[in-house]
């Protein structure tokens, strides 16, 4: 079974972290500190996106689209006769005549086909994706909230070219705070499959 998680955020008024954790955590600890002039950024640990504060109570960002399925409907669906549903989810796709001509001929139909081809690519294109989602995740980080930054072109350009060393040079004088949590959310943007680090506030 999956685990589920709930979503997290991070806190940072001007350059210093002073929250991170569950959206209602970190809620907590915002309104604690009481109002702020300026320079209060919260961002989603998932996404990296910039979101607004405050937020409406039980308020936390819509799961990834392949999160676990409503345990509700699971547990309320009657048994049917046949094969078990198996968490399948119906939806549209739009192909070429010659797309369906080639679906329809191959083993299990065009359903299994495409299921295959999802899974093969998704084991072949893995790595790609986990480092691609990594670089966007610390973009919009750092975009919001290092753009005055020195080195900050430099570095932009080093993330998305995959030079983790010459990443960690233009940022290496950035405030700790920020450099800390943009090594964090960048974990994945250059090696990717490899552990992920422990994120602490």
């Amino acid at each position: 079974m999956k685990q589920i998680t709930s979503p997290t955020c991070t806190a940072f008024l001007g350059y210093s972290r002073v929250a991170s954790g569950p959206y209602a955590e970190v809620d907590r600890v915002l309104r604690a500190l009481g109002p702020s002039d300026s320079g209060l950024l919260v961002f989603d640990d998932t996404t990296g996106a910039l979101v607004d504060h405050p937020w409406p109570a039980g308020y936390a960002p819509a799961q990834p689209a392949d999160g676990p399925a409503d345990a509700s409907e699971a547990a309320t669906a009657a048994p049917g006769v046949g094969r078990p549903r198996l968490g399948v989810v119906a939806r549209e796709v739009t192909l070429l005549p010659r797309h369906w001509e080639w679906l329809a001929q191959q083993r299990g139909g065009a359903s299994a086909a495409l299921r295959r081809l999802v899974e093969e690519a998704r084991r072949s294109q893995g790595d790609q994706d986990v480092q691609r989602l990594g670089k966007e995740r610390a973009y919009r980080f750092m975009s919001a909230i290092g753009g005055a930054l020195p080195g900050f072109e430099e570095a932009s350009r080093a993330l998305f070219a995959q030079d983790g060393a010459a990443f960690a040079h233009r940022t290496a004088h950035w405030p700790a705070d920020v450099k800390a949590h943009l090594a964090w959310l960048a974990r994945d943007a250059f090696v990717a499959a490899e552990p992920s680090a422990t994120h602490t506030a």
